[in-house]
């Protein structure tokens, strides 16, 4: 979102009018407005401690407001923390008055459903479990106005699918929103008891010490990502015609790992297994990666050796875990016929079938200085030809399962301001080239 497109600049326009409308107060709505105040001063002093860092980290003051008050008294909570919580990237008021208005109407419409449940008396009287019911699903309608809004934006700001968007991100947000929820719940039973507003404050210690484990967690998986890209980088420099390839089949791995059922940790070493597949040309000297010409069988020979570079130049990363064999092992075929072993079949690591296929697509569907890009439907039919003597058919499948329903829409982060490497462009016949 560097660069906010007209239509996202629309979208915001809207959200924040509809925002607005969520704070009027309705003819007969009661003076219910007492705890509005202490939790916005709550949320807006807690956001700006977190900062970046805790994303998310008030939403159980957020949810104890739409516990307690009206929609429109709750929607007044997250407002002055999002207007001036801390923001990284430009257009600062633009982002803030979107997360402002994001978080309004989620917060309304989890108050509104709350109140239409008749749930407040129950939450003044600490009636368990009747209180469980209704908070549940005001929990679940925040998770849902909150995820969509998002989605909605991040489709608009960078041209992802909407449907896969908003999919992913309510299903990452769902287990920790559900988390703040129970302990919004314990505040809002808590101040309304005889115990006050100030026993409502000791939820937010044992949140406190989850908080820092998730930023602990978060910083530990900021240093692989940078870890990762300085290997990407490095390997960009010295093979130029490649840039943007490793990204690319990080990107398609993961459809595929996600395609096939995998658990959000194996798609994770999967992507890192796409982006670091050719590492390995590190340590092939560079006057053969660009040489114009082809190649001697000697000179083959030693490309050939960049899975294994690559797997030992991973060595001692050992968060790649299975990711390492992937390096090693994405140039074996099915039939035996791949390097750098020969492997068959179901001896060859399954995260390298499915980073064999990933490679395979994305060289057929880029542009190269030897080859056009070939169109996607023409791809996805030489894989399903090639599949059972090069590829494994369960991962050919899947990516075609997979493009077919959301597309073919990669996401290049990588630093396009990198100084070019004049290189020549490699011919047809060396090897991982596809024709």
């Amino acid at each position: 979102m560097a660069g906010i497109p007209a239509r996202a600049r629309a979208y915001v326009i809207c959200v924040a009018l509809g925002a607005l409308l969520c704070l009027l107060p309705p003819p007969s709505a009661p003076a219910s407005w007492w705890a509005a105040p202490p939790l916005a001063a709550l949320y807006a002093a807690g956001e700006r401690i977190a900062r970046r860092p805790f994303a998310g980290t008030l939403y159980p003051v957020l949810l104890a407001g739409a516990f307690l008050l009206p929609p429109h008294a709750a929607a007044l909570v997250p407002l002055p923390g999002a207007l001036f919580s801390a923001v990284d990237q430009r257009p600062f008021a633009l982002r803030r008055i979107c997360r402002a208005a994001h978080l309004v109407i989620a917060v309304w419409a989890a108050a509104r459903l709350h109140g239409a449940l008749d749930a407040r008396d129950a939450v003044e009287a600490s009636d368990f479990p009747r209180v469980l019911v209704p908070a549940g699903a005001a929990v679940l309608v925040f998770c849902l106005v909150l995820s969509a809004l998002d989605g909605v934006i991040l489709a608009l700001a960078e041209g992802s699918p909407l449907r896969r968007v908003r999919r992913g991100l309510f299903l990452r947000s769902l287990a920790p929103v559900a988390v703040h929820g129970l302990a919004g719940l314990m505040m809002a039973v808590l101040w309304r008891s005889p115990f006050g507003p100030f026993a409502a404050l000791l939820v937010l210690f044992p949140m406190a010490v989850s908080w820092w484990v998730f930023a602990q967690y978060h910083r530990e998986r900021a240093a692989h990502q940078a870890t990762v890209r300085a290997l990407v980088r490095a390997v960009d420099i010295k093979d130029g015609y490649t840039r943007g390839h490793s990204e690319r089949v990080g990107q398609a791995s993961m459809m595929i790992g996600r395609e096939l059922g995998m658990d959000e940790g194996r798609v994770e070493v999967l992507r890192f297994a796409g982006i670091l597949h050719d590492v390995g040309k590190l340590g092939v000297p560079t006057r053969l990666l660009r040489k114009d010409g082809p190649l001697t069988p000697e000179e083959r020979r030693v490309i050939e050796l960049h899975p294994e570079y690559g797997h030992e130049i991973t060595r001692g990363i050992s968060f790649l875990g299975e990711a390492r064999s992937a390096i090693l092992h994405h140039h074996e075929r099915v039939d035996g016929r791949g390097y750098p072993y020969g492997l068959v079949g179901s001896q060859i690591p399954e995260c390298a079938r499915v980073v064999a296929v990933a490679d395979a697509f994305d060289a057929m569907t880029s542009t190269r200085s030897y080859s056009r890009a070939r169109p996607v439907e023409a791809a996805l039919a030489e894989l399903q030809r090639c599949a059972g003597s090069q590829f494994d058919p369960r991962m050919v499948t899947a990516l075609v399962r997979v493009v077919a329903r959301d597309g073919w829409h990669p996401v290049v982060t990588a630093d396009e301001t990198w100084p070019a490497v004049p290189s020549q462009a490699p011919v047809p016949d060396r090897p991982g080239a596809r024709r």
